[in-house]
């Protein structure tokens, strides 16, 4: 399965909550996550996609640690199952 197939279905399961998931795209700032996710009631997440099974990289890592360090929610998705996890996660709050 194609990264970008499982981008799309992230991107309309969390338009259809009425949130928003932008490409966040950082110049000078590699590894930063591939999507930065809006959600209604002022929540943000940032979200990594990835084919199934393949492991974040070491600066993506980094990325994830800083995020989580400062209070934000990151996770790394690589199935439909996983996205499926996820909206219902973020739906709930």
């Amino acid at each position: 399965m194609r990264e970008s197939t499982l981008e799309r279905r992230l991107v309309r399961e969390v338009e259809r909550i009425g949130g928003l998931a932008p490409k966040w795209v950082s110049p000078g700032h590699r590894g930063v996550p591939d999507r930065l996710v809006i959600l209604p009631g002022g929540r943000v997440a940032f979200v990594e996609m990835k084919v199934p099974g393949k492991p974040l990289q070491p600066l993506q890592e980094k990325w994830a640690r800083t995020l989580r360090g400062m209070g934000h929610r990151v996770y790394k998705l690589d199935s439909h199952d996983d996205i499926d996890r996820f909206i219902a996660e973020v739906s709930e709050e």
